[in-house]
């Protein structure tokens, strides 16, 4: 991807030379000492640093940054860090203007000994930032489970020696096209920002449809604000305005209605300071999933957006709505990839234990046949009479027993669960709570992600390995017993948290932060020195 740069932070370069004459006023000094100067300076400040320190004892402390021969490579990282801002990153962490400064005032050896390394420094900083996320997602929310294939240190000190240096600066960034997208919307909420962003708020909590007034021209101004509405003089709540409306619902996750009802006016008055925040968050969490490739075919489900989707060499190809996990720290669903191997059709549900303990055990001390599809297991796995059960006799902690839910139409799992083999027992599945999906909102589930349309998703990824994955579907179905259907071809799964992400024409829409996950994210860089001009808080 080419790197999106600032109108506003055109890349300065470095001055002639990066201002060498001022930094080797150093008096009449041998070269052995110059050497010896710039070489102990140079260890000092490279410390316990066994990376830095290492890379330069391999090179015989030859310098890569502070050298006559390296201003074109000196020139390429200060303008790379020039962008960091750009990204969302930390700016005091690779601080370029303080870098600069360096190179201006260093008046001896020992002062480019200690810049060299500070220039190092930067470089392991902004590539590890830039590649793979300037936080620790487990640090954030302890419902992010995403591994990160961070880059190598030594790796990336190599890489500066190369003459693709300034190419290698440039493949940083994600690659896929949203990550630029992000980047564009960033810069345009920034310039809407500095304006005085989207004007005054809707003042009143709904509008109806044929109302007119002030709050209708206030409904008007936000939508040609938000860029749902050519500019407009109407005074009325008319078929454009409503037209208006449900483009912008459509864009946000809204039912689309057209009826600027309370959820869709608390919408339209989110301000462009947390839109901006939503973005930067957003540019975060891609760059957590790295420069890795998606999969050319990838199952890509995003919570807060309510719906899975099978998308192929970058098109969506199948979309479906989902149930996800409940708000709370127990059922919230969490975030992190991995591979779909398999369907289990007419699948068994073993109850998790803490829905065992902390749901059922309570239902069963006041009435041991509650919940009678579930059948009670010993340590054994043979199936225990209820009526000859104490259970008051148990605590969560000392339940001895399992639950299980045989195949049958009202199983929780419903006829088909889709399997991506992971620690945290997550997986894609029907169920037989159809009406949940017809709710905007739906957050309803212990953490597994519930399927709206289950046999056409199956149908849909089986269609690469039959001819008639209907009848193959069916004919593992029909029997009424457990059954693994294998994929061919495994299938890369992303459970992501984008509450800013581009669709299909490009357009950035945003969605509710139902689990708070969003504001922590950006209170958590904030604190790393994230600074976003125009956001306070």
């Amino acid at each position: 991807m080419t790197i999106v740069t600032s109108r506003r932070n055109v890349l300065r370069g470095v001055t002639s030379a990066l201002a060498f004459g001022a930094a080797m006023r150093t008096g009449v000094v041998s070269a052995a000492t110059l050497l010896s100067a710039f070489t102990q300076a140079l260890a000092q400040s490279a410390g316990e640093n066994a990376v830095v320190s290492g890379f330069y004892r391999d090179r015989a402390y030859a310098t890569l940054w502070t050298g006559p021969a390296d201003a074109a490579r000196c020139t390429a990282l200060l303008a790379a860090l020039d962008g960091a801002a750009d990204h969302g990153l930390p700016v005091p962490r690779y601080d370029a203007a303080a870098l600069r400064d360096g190179f201006t005032n260093a008046q001896t050896e020992g002062d480019l000994g200690r810049l060299e390394v500070a220039m190092s420094v930067a470089l392991i900083a902004y590539a590890h930032d830039l590649s793979s996320g300037a936080l620790e997602p487990i640090n954030v929310d302890d419902g992010i489970k995403r591994e990160i294939a961070r880059p190598d240190p030594a790796v990336i000190l190599s890489q500066a020696e190369s003459a693709d240096f300034p190419a290698y600066l440039a493949s940083l960034p994600p690659s896929e096209p949203e990550y630029a997208r992000l980047m564009a919307e960033k810069f345009a909420l920034e310039e809407l920002i500095s304006a005085g962003g989207y004007g005054p708020a809707i003042p009143v909590a709904e509008v109806k449809v044929g109302a007119s007034g002030p709050a209708v021209t206030a409904l008007r101004d936000r939508l040609v604000a938000l860029g749902y509405l050519d500019r407009s003089f109407t005074l009325d709540y008319d078929a454009d305005l409503q037209a208006a409306v449900q483009r912008f619902q459509l864009n946000n996750g809204i039912t689309p209605d057209g009826v600027a009802g309370k959820g869709t006016v608390e919408a339209l008055n989110v301000p462009a300071e947390d839109r901006l925040k939503s973005v930067v968050v957003a540019m975060e969490r891609l760059r957590w999933m790295g420069n890795a490739n998606l999969g050319a075919r990838h199952i890509w489900v995003n919570q807060p957006d309510f719906t899975a989707k099978v998308v192929d060499d970058g098109a969506t190809t199948f979309t479906t709505r989902v149930v996800i996990g409940k708000i709370g720290h127990d059922t919230q669903s969490p975030e992190f990839s991995d591979k779909m191997e398999f369907m289990v059709i007419n699948p068994t549900w073993s109850v998790p234990r803490s829905i065992v303990v902390k749901e059922y055990l309570p239902q069963f001390q006041k009435n041991p046949l509650a919940q009678g599809q579930l059948q009670l297991l010993d340590r054994t796995g043979q199936i225990v009479d209820r009526t000859t059960v104490d259970f008051a006799a148990y605590t969560p902690d000392n339940f001895p027993f399992a639950l299980r839910q045989p195949p049958e139409d009202g199983n929780a799992l419903g006829k088909v669960k889709f399997m991506f083999p992971n620690p945290y027992n997550i997986y894609l599945h029907d169920t037989p709570t159809k009406s949940l999906f017809a709710k905007e909102v739906r957050a309803f589930s212990h953490g597994c992600i519930r399927v709206g349309s289950p046999f056409d998703l199956a149908y849909f990824l089986l269609s690469r390995q039959t001819d008639d994955p209907k009848a193959l579907f069916a004919s593992y179905l029909k029997g009424g017993k457990e059954a693994t259907l294998n994929l061919e071809t495994p299938i890369p799964v992303h459970l992501v948290y984008f509450t800013a992400w581009p669709d299909d024409q490009g357009r950035i829409g945003y969605r509710r932060d139902i689990y708070g996950r969003d504001a922590k994210l950006f209170a958590a860089l904030k604190d790393a020195g994230v600074a976003l001009a125009g956001v306070q808080s």
